[in-house]
């Protein structure tokens, strides 16, 4: 089924897991979003979902009816393992969106999960609050983290032609995102230098439509080093900006920092 438009694309600063159930402005933000989305994507099939959190060898798309909701988390209250997002799946359309994607450098074929995944909280936490019905199937998609960044964005580049077809395209990580050095104590907003550096380079890159750039983030040496020691939270960010097109309208929200070390800076294309 062809949509009359492209669906926007989504990159969502998740940050810390709380922000699921707190009353904070990025849920709020979140909360507001959702509507707004409805209307200007009424035609929307299916969410497909890359998360920073789901990290396997090859790529994998969820494969089942009703996904479970899973808590990949520790330290937390009660109220957070509590929290369930009963959206169903959709494993004919993952089959489709397997069978269509050719993966770099002849790595075989896309799995599709039956069983062992689900939604983790780097999907649910966020498209609970923007689609708290949970009425819109969801399909997450892994990322082989043994992979160079290039061949994720690869990937995203070949999900482009999904957004004709109904498919609502929501990554989900944050562009800096240090766990080692971050500051429980200090308020929203604040952050240490290279954090907003790195923050507002990234930005500017999103502006210009340099995709490539983007991919090419370990190039920023320390300050890359510093703002992804790890960079799992980086790459979904690479599947958005993929299926898009340079020239695309770009909106920010949510820009700004929790814990002095994670940005919380998300992205709307189209």
């Amino acid at each position: 089924m062809n949509t009359p438009h492209r669906l926007p694309v989504l990159f969502v600063g998740h940050g810390s897991p709380m922000n699921a159930i707190e009353d904070n402005h990025w849920r709020r933000t979140w909360q507001a979003l959702g509507p707004q989305l409805r209307q200007r994507a009424p035609d929307v099939r299916l969410i497909l979902c890359v998360s920073a959190h789901w990290l396997t060898h090859g790529w994998w798309l969820t494969g089942m009816d009703r996904p479970r909701t899973i808590h990949d988390f520790g330290g937390f209250p009660q109220a957070l393992f509590d929290q369930q997002y009963a959206a169903p799946g959709a494993p004919g359309l993952a089959r489709e969106i397997a069978q269509s994607l050719t993966l770099p450098e002849q790595q075989g074929e896309v799995g599709i999960d039956e069983g062992e995944w689900g939604l983790d909280h780097g999907a649910w936490s966020v498209l609970k609050p923007l689609f708290p019905e949970a009425d819109i199937p969801v399909v997450q998609l892994s990322m082989d983290y043994g992979r160079p960044p290039a061949e994720h964005l690869a990937i995203g580049r070949q999900l482009k032609d999904w957004r004709t077809r109904g498919v609502l395209i929501v990554a989900s990580g944050n562009i800096v995102h240090n766990l080692r050095v971050m500051r429980r104590d200090v308020p929203d907003n604040q952050a240490y230098d290279w954090a907003v550096d790195f923050d507002t380079h990234i930005a500017g890159l999103i502006q210009a439509g340099d995709a490539d750039g983007l991919a090419d983030f370990q190039a920023q040496g320390e300050m890359a080093k510093l703002s992804q020691p790890t960079w799992e939270h980086y790459l979904p960010l690479l599947y958005a900006a993929g299926a898009t097109d340079p020239d695309e309208h770009v909106e920010f929200f949510n820009e700004g920092f929790q814990a002095a070390a994670i940005s919380m800076r998300s992205v709307i294309w189209g």
